[in-house]
This record gives C-alpha cells, structure tokens and sequence, in this order.
C-alpha cells in the first residue's frame, strides 16, 4: 500500500523559513520522481519542484528558484523542501507527490499523492 505523509507546515512571516517533510513506502522513495505541488486559493495546482530517484537532480519553477531547496536524506526515507524567504504569494496547502517520469512538475504526472500540509506566511 502506498503512504505519503507530509508534515511541517504552518504560520510563517514574510522573510521566513519552513521546512516539509515527506515520508513515503520506501519503494516510492527509491524508485520514483517525488515532486512538491502547492495549491492555493481559487487557482490551480502548481508544481513547486520535483527530485529524481536515480541521480537525485533537482527542478524548479521559476517563482521558487534561489529561496526552495529539495532534499532526501541519504536511507531515501524522506524528502524535504526547505522553503526561505517565504513571500505571501507561497501561501497554500503543498503536496507530495510520487511520479516516475524525470524533471516534470505538471501534476498530471503523478500517480500517488499525498493529503497535503497548509503553508501561511503572514505577518
């Protein structure tokens, strides 16, 4: 049975740091793309930034570039997102989500989600 489980979100202010955290069946971790999705508001899902299994490359929408950094911890137990300098526009609940094509961040292409964690940044 397939898992993901996303964890740490919650009130940041503008300028801040967050980080999220995805534990998935580990099957999922070792031999799929993981991919951070967020949706706010009256909009459409966006995908944040995805990690591929094999050589761990990393990808990036252009609105999180140089503030978002995706990880996964070396046992391929959990993913993260570091998100720094949080603006207001980041506000909205993130996903996790489990893919096996490399480098997309359209959801279309995952197959396994998560129920997502709320992200606030206000001041």
């Amino acid at each position: 049975q397939v898992q993901i489980v996303e964890s740490g979100g919650g009130l940041a202010q503008p300028g801040g740091s967050l980080r999220l955290s995805c534990a998935a069946t580990s099957f999922i971790l070792e031999y799929s793309t993981i991919a951070w999705l967020r949706q706010s508001s009256g909009k459409g899902r966006e995908g944040v930034s995805c990690i591929s299994s094999g050589d761990g490359s990393t990808y990036y929408a252009d609105s999180v570039k140089g503030r978002f950094t995706i990880s996964r911890d070396n046992a391929k137990t959990t993913v993260y997102l570091q998100m720094n300098s949080l603006k207001p526009d980041d506000a909205a609940v993130y996903y996790c989500a489990a893919g096996l094509r490399v480098g997309v961040l359209e959801e279309g292409y995952y197959d396994y989600w998560g129920q997502g964690t709320q992200v606030t940044v206000s001041s």
